[in-house]
């Protein structure tokens, strides 16, 4: 099993959805309530090419299993080395190893454009992810209590920050 780790392309569109939407239904992972419709994703994905954030593709024997992404924090322009991702793997391919590769290439990938921090927003009841992400060298840096209200349940935001070196 070699997974190849590549660039977006517009075919992938699909693929991506097909994950986040899942995600929306079925999990904590984004806060959203309704699902995306391919029009929606495409300029979501653009938006972030277009100001020159990556989005990167983990493929399996030509299948899109999973993708990862970052762009702004906050858009207040002090804020400009500062980084939020996102990394997705199909429910079908957790486990894998996936996840990591996806994130170490956003971190190389981070470090190469000379940003200087990464932040994850992870949902404080997705504990896998916090753990994943302090195998990585993230540290918990807060948590907003009762932030988002999702599955007739409030839920807390745990902020993990990763300093570039």
């Amino acid at each position: 099993m070699e997974i190849q780790i590549r660039p977006y392309q517009p075919e992938d569109t699909q693929a991506i959805l097909d994950i986040i939407n899942h995600n929306i239904l079925h999990s904590t992972a984004l806060y959203d309530y309704n699902i995306r419709t391919i029009e929606q994703q495409q300029t979501i994905l653009e938006e972030k090419i277009n100001k020159n954030f990556p989005v990167i593709i983990a493929e399996l024997n030509e299948q899109v299993v999973g993708f990862g992404m970052y762009s702004e924090f906050r858009f207040r322009e002090a804020y400009k080395f500062t980084v939020e991702h996102s990394v997705y793997v199909n429910e079908n391919f957790h486990g894998k190893g996936i996840g990591k590769l996806l994130l170490q290439e956003l971190i190389t990938l981070a470090k190469n454009q000379k940003l200087h921090t990464m932040i994850a927003v992870i949902d404080a009841e997705n504990q896998s992810s916090v753990e994943f992400h302090e195998k990585f060298g993230f540290k918990t840096v807060g948590i907003i209590k009762e932030s988002g209200y999702k599955f007739d349940r409030w839920l807390d935001s745990v902020f993990m920050q990763l300093i570039l070196e």
